[in-house]
């Protein structure tokens, strides 16, 4: 994976001229799934509005495609980049069909008219996320479940090189964050897309991402591949971040004596290491 489709080096962010973000280097590679966790205030959603060009670098450099992102037109940009900002999108006396179909806007001329290929992606990206039949209702009068579906049909319906997405299943009751979840990880198995993904929930990066960049304090605590992140699961703890429940019952194993591995992140994980640890006790007997 030594391509990169998009990098920031040593980037300081911030408001108002006060960093808020330091020394931030990271590189998102072809067809990975990249996830950002922190504590609130850790400085992740301001990590995506550097990446897309929303604010102001106070350091460093993010580059796009191999290119300056300064150096970018917002047409340019939003021709690789698909965004998804929950909190941001409140648009009012639009449909959902209308909502969605605004992913298509940089494909278009000037008066932002849909060719029938757009109209066709805009169908299936709404299918795809379970919404079609909400595409005459007016987006601000659905429910949040409703709105993130719309709003992901948005972020999927042109064929962006890199999609990010900030905590796309936010504020959703289990079934729904699994629903929009799900929905993400076909999408990126179908398509081979590159996903940034910002989210709380340890027990989904914990199935979905192949990477994880840790946040605290503006600066970077740690980034690696997702079961040696999660083999540190003390320090993450200490970070004042959750670990999935599964890890958490085999540190409490620890605790109590059990020689086992404490790097268990899924249940299919755990399974292999309680037979691992059954097979190598037989051994010894």
């Amino acid at each position: 994976m030594s391509e990169t489709l998009l990098s920031a080096r040593d980037l300081s962010v911030g408001y108002h001229g006060r960093p808020l973000l330091r020394e931030i280097c990271l590189q998102v590679h072809p067809g990975e799934i990249l996830t950002l966790i922190g504590p609130n205030g850790a400085g992740k959603s301001t990590i995506l509005n550097s990446l897309i060009g929303q604010l102001r670098l106070l350091g460093g450099q993010v580059s796009l495609l191999g290119r300056d992102i300064v150096r970018l037109s917002e047409r340019e940009i939003a021709r690789s980049l698909s965004v998804m900002m929950t909190g941001r999108a409140q648009p009012d006396r639009m449909t959902c069909w209308e909502v969605a179909a605004a992913g298509r806007y940089p494909y278009t001329g000037r008066l932002g008219i849909l060719g029938p290929g757009d109209r066709a992606a805009v169908r299936a990206a709404l299918e795809r996320v379970r919404a079609l039949e909400l595409r005459d209702a007016p987006f601000d009068q659905i429910s949040d479940g409703q709105r993130q579906r719309v709003l992901l049909a948005r972020a999927l319906c042109a064929a962006r090189k890199v999609i990010l997405l900030d905590e796309p299943a936010a504020g959703l009751d289990p079934e729904g964050r699994d629903m929009i979840l799900g929905q993400i990880r076909e999408y990126h198995k179908q398509t081979g897309s590159t996903i940034v993904l910002v989210s709380h929930s340890m027990e989904d990066i914990a199935k979905y991402a192949d990477r994880v960049l840790v946040m605290n304090a503006g600066r970077i605590a740690m980034y690696d591949a997702t079961d040696k992140v999660f083999a540190r699961a003390p320090e993450l703890l200490e970070l004042g971040l959750s670990v999935p429940e599964v890890t958490k019952i085999f540190l409490r194993l620890r605790e109590m004596g059990l020689d086992i591995d404490t790097d268990v992140y899924t249940v299919k994980y755990a399974v292999k290491t309680i037979l691992a640890a059954r097979a190598a006790a037989k051994e010894g007997m």
